[in-house]
């Protein structure tokens, strides 16, 4: 596995002294950062004595915004870098600030300005093709890419961003997976395509070279915060909520106002909170094992097998949640039947009609034929194209939920009984169904 060599630097020294400030040297000061993170806490102490200086010269204020935006505070990196000597270096990260921002329009301005002061041209440009798929133009950055040759063509970050540019195109999946491990061979500290390659594993279920990979790129510098969220997310389907808790944390620790952060730490809070009657859990189980039992595994006669069909009873547990009356209302179905039925349930200790009162009403379903053509054709688009998290998306495949229109047939309290989804998930995605005007059943 490739190592990207870098040089260890005073960053105290770099912050507020009069070394040179390039491209190379911010990327020394980042690896610097990022091999022993104990050092973040200099860099902002230097940030903090630098803001005090008055009368800072245009190269100066280069720095701090550069500074700035290292450590997340990218309004402050964009007021400062707007006011600096309008080099290369300021115009570049003045653009990846914007591109912080979402922003996009204008970080696309600040590259194409990078540019004609001198940045090198095909960072710049790869750089633009990552706003322009940010923005929702995928075939423009491919495009973009498509036109660069040369060296940047075995960069880490041109591969990262040609992986990000096919996977946004609904390209093959082989392809984007591959275009990440070329990246990551080549700079195995590459935050973004470590996070690349970790969502694709989250994906397809592969928990735990999913897990394995978010904890390599949430050890880079800067930290990709979507990294500390899914990566949080694992940890509590692992019910491990302490170490949850520590990556929300991480990203309020730099960003106090994330509001996806604040939302997922009250929820892991609450989870760790809770009181787990492994007992209870335990007989639980052993309850749901038996009631899940089919009818057909004993020996009924041929008249009370066939009722028991007629009606949809297939398990033991249908029969706890149907009375001896609507059994006797069944045709065909008499007393002999009925004994026979009670027997069996008994030898495994149950009676008829014990969970009946935990039978849901039905709810009425959706009427789709009343929609548009239009309409129907977005319930039939995947799940997929609501864009949920992580820890959303986890629950639609517990549920099996491929399409929409399976989606929209569950309510609240539906989605509310899968692990791990909470108050906050549910909002997530009536919020993405609102966008689209359809709501959950019932709402």
């Amino acid at each position: 596995m490739a190592v990207v060599e870098t040089s260890q630097v005073d960053i105290k020294e770099m912050v507020l002294g009069n070394l040179s400030f390039g491209p190379k040297d911010i990327e020394n000061l980042r690896r610097t950062i990022e091999n022993d993170f104990s050092k973040y806490s200099l860099l902002r102490d230097s940030v903090a004595e630098l803001e005090v200086q008055e009368d800072r010269s245009p190269a100066t204020q280069v720095r701090l915004g550069v500074c700035y935006y290292l450590l997340g505070r990218y309004r402050l990196a964009v007021e400062t870098l707007s006011s600096a000597d309008s080099g290369a270096v300021a115009y570049f990260y003045l653009g990846h600030s914007h591109f912080s921002l979402e922003r996009y329009g204008e970080a696309i301005g600040d590259y194409d300005s990078a540019i004609k002061a001198g940045y090198d041209k095909d960072e710049c440009a790869v750089a633009k093709a990552a706003a322009l798929r940010a923005s929702g133009k995928a075939e423009e950055a491919l495009k973009v890419l498509d036109n660069l040759f040369g060296p940047i063509e075995q960069t880490a970050e041109y591969l990262y961003q040609r992986g990000a540019t096919v996977a946004a195109l609904g390209g093959n999946p082989h392809e984007v997976i591959a275009l990440y491990e070329r990246a990551v061979q080549i700079d195995d500290r590459h935050a973004g395509a470590l996070f690349g390659l970790a969502f694709e594993n989250d994906r397809y279920g592969n928990d735990d070279d999913a897990l394995r990979l978010y904890q390599r790129s949430v050890s880079c510098f800067p930290t990709h915060v979507g990294a500390l969220l899914n990566l949080g997310v694992l940890y509590e389907d692992r019910q491990e909520f302490e170490r949850a808790r520590q990556c929300y944390q991480r990203i309020l620790d730099v960003y106090p106002n994330d509001h996806r952060a604040r939302m997922f730490l009250t929820d892991v809070q609450a989870s760790s909170d809770m009181f787990y009657d492994e007992e209870a859990a335990k007989r639980r189980e052993r309850m749901e094992q038996v009631l899940s039992v089919p009818v057909t595994d004993f020996e009924l006669s041929v008249r009370s097998r066939n009722c028991l069909q007629k009606m949809g009873v297939l398990t033991l547990g249908d029969l706890t949640r149907t009375t001896e009356a609507e059994l006797l209302a069944s045709k065909n179905f008499g007393e002999t039947s009925l004994v026979e039925i009670r027997e069996m349930l008994t030898a495994k200790g149950l009676e008829l009609g014990q969970f009946a009162h935990e039978r849901p009403e039905p709810e009425p379903q959706p009427d789709f034929n009343a929609m548009s053509a239009d309409e129907q054709a977005l319930l039939e688009q995947p799940i997929s194209d609501l864009n949920l998290s992580v820890r959303a998306r986890k629950c639609m495949v517990r549920l099996g939920l491929n399409t929409i229109a399976e989606l929209v047939r569950k309510s609240g309290d539906d989605l509310l009984e899968c692990k791990n989804f909470g108050v906050t998930s549910l909002n997530e995605v009536r919020e993405k169904l609102s966008e689209h005007g359809l709501r959950l059943r019932g709402e």
